[in-house]
């Protein structure tokens, strides 16, 4: 592959120039894919924004709906309940006329939450705006900053007269906030690589480890009756609170298990159990028959999906046993999104140290790590195709809350460490 570029300062200096330059178009470019509502579901429109993207950039294009199928028998599947007819993946291939150096995959997702009440944001979440060195909107931290990095890190080394001297593959994929299958399917559908990096929101650090996630709902059954005879009923909202309770002690036991779990013994709080849903009942004067919770749950690296469920399901027969209708009546537990196993990424790695090498050249300071109490894509790359993968991206604030943003100067340097990064990894060609 030659030298590499982080060491040779002609080089270093016209990428780095060239994110620079390009930096303004880079911003219009995130604000532009920010407009797009891409919620569960309707992800197609960004998705079509980032196959032009990419096809003009002369990438190889491919795109596909997500066949459940060709996924379901794979250890990393998680169930899922919405139709996938209209969840595109986009995948654009840089080939070089001859590879001399390590292919890469550049991942990120192009989902993003709901907004919540809008009312609550101080300008519309979808109508991006800049102010103070930070871009403001839905999705611009978490991650479509990260996917704008992605390609103008691409496009500075073009700038500068080179192109990677291995295969690059651009992922933008869907349903990371939710199942993981997305990238699960980009593996499925063949693609592999010696190395993938991934430009999350993760503060200018490198992800040392994360944690799995399980989404279930609990359904909790009553006796219905008139409010005016409410004691003859059996209060399915009332109960649930008894389930609850009981998944906050379970929480509290897992997190107290902190110290037998490498990376996570100085997290505050690693494990998180959330409920993040609730409905329930039918008529303010009847004593409700119903009620659901939909809950997320973290598990520790190592912890295997399977056993993590036993523990649950196991937490809510208790709590369901000490009343006194519901011990009769159990509530029904339903898997209905990630069954994700977190991961470790091992130390001293090579695809680490190239990284470690062009965030120091940018930033001049030392790499940190950092761990995560989130759901990551890695998993997918680590667990399942024994790849190094790097979740190294921009420092972003409020994600999943109201007013997310990211900070401008650090998607800057974030690019500029992805183009080095690319450059030595790949090695490079003249264009």
């Amino acid at each position: 592959m030659g030298d590499r570029v982080v060491q040779d300062e002609g080089k270093t200096a016209t990428i780095l120039d060239a994110v620079d330059a390009a930096f303004d178009e880079q911003v219009e470019f995130t604000r532009d894919l920010v407009r797009f509502p891409s919620q569960r579901g309707q992800e197609h429109t960004a998705q079509d924004f980032m196959h032009e993207a990419m096809r003009s950039r002369g990438l190889t294009m491919d795109r596909w709906t997500i066949d459940i199928d060709a996924i379901r028998d794979h250890p990393g599947f998680s169930p899922v309940s919405i139709s996938y007819d209209n969840v595109w993946n986009v995948v654009g291939t840089h080939r070089p006329k001859e590879t001399t150096g390590r292919s890469l995959i550049l991942n990120g997702h192009i989902d993003v939450v709901p907004a919540g009440p809008l009312d609550m944001w101080t300008s519309p979440p979808y109508d991006p705006k800049v102010e103070n060195g930070w871009l403001y909107g839905r999705g611009s931290g978490d991650m479509k900053a990260g996917l704008g990095a992605m390609l103008y890190a691409y496009d500075a080394l073009k700038t500068a007269g080179l192109e990677p001297a291995a295969p690059v593959y651009f992922q933008s994929v869907t349903e990371e906030e939710c199942t993981g299958n997305g990238a699960l399917a980009c593996l499925r559908r063949g693609y592999h690589a010696d190395a993938a990096l991934i430009p999350e929101p993760s503060g200018d650090a490198l992800t040392r480890a994360n944690v799995g996630v399980l989404w279930f709902q609990v359904e909790v059954r009553g006796r219905p009756a008139h409010v005016a005879v409410a004691s003859s009923g059996a209060n399915a909202i009332l109960a649930t609170y008894r389930i609850i309770e009981g998944l906050k002690a379970l929480e509290d036991r897992w997190n107290a298990a902190k110290v037998d779990h490498r990376h996570f013994e100085d997290v505050d709080k690693p494990i998180n159990i959330n409920v993040g849903k609730i409905a329930g009942g039918d008529w303010a004067s009847s004593v409700p028959a119903w009620c659901k919770i939909d809950v997320r749950a973290a598990i520790y690296p190592g912890v295997k999906v399977a056993d993590a469920q036993a523990e649950i399901e196991a937490c809510i027969a208790k709590a369901a046993h000490d009343d006194p209708f519901l011990s009769n009546h159990p509530p029904t537990v339903t898997y209905n999104g990630f069954t994700a196993e977190g991961y470790r990424l091992d130390e001293g790695g090579e695809a680490e140290q190239v990284l470690h090498a062009a965030h120091e050249r940018v930033y001049a300071s030392a790499l940190e790590s950092r761990i995560s109490t989130a759901y990551l894509d890695a998993r997918v790359f680590v667990l399942y195709d024994d790849t190094p993968a790097l979740v190294y991206g921009p420092v972003s604030e409020h994600v999943h809350g109201f007013d997310e943003r990211v900070n401008l100067d650090s998607v800057r340097h974030v690019t500029k460490s992805i183009a080095l990064f690319m450059a030595d990894w790949c090695g490079t060609a003249p264009a």
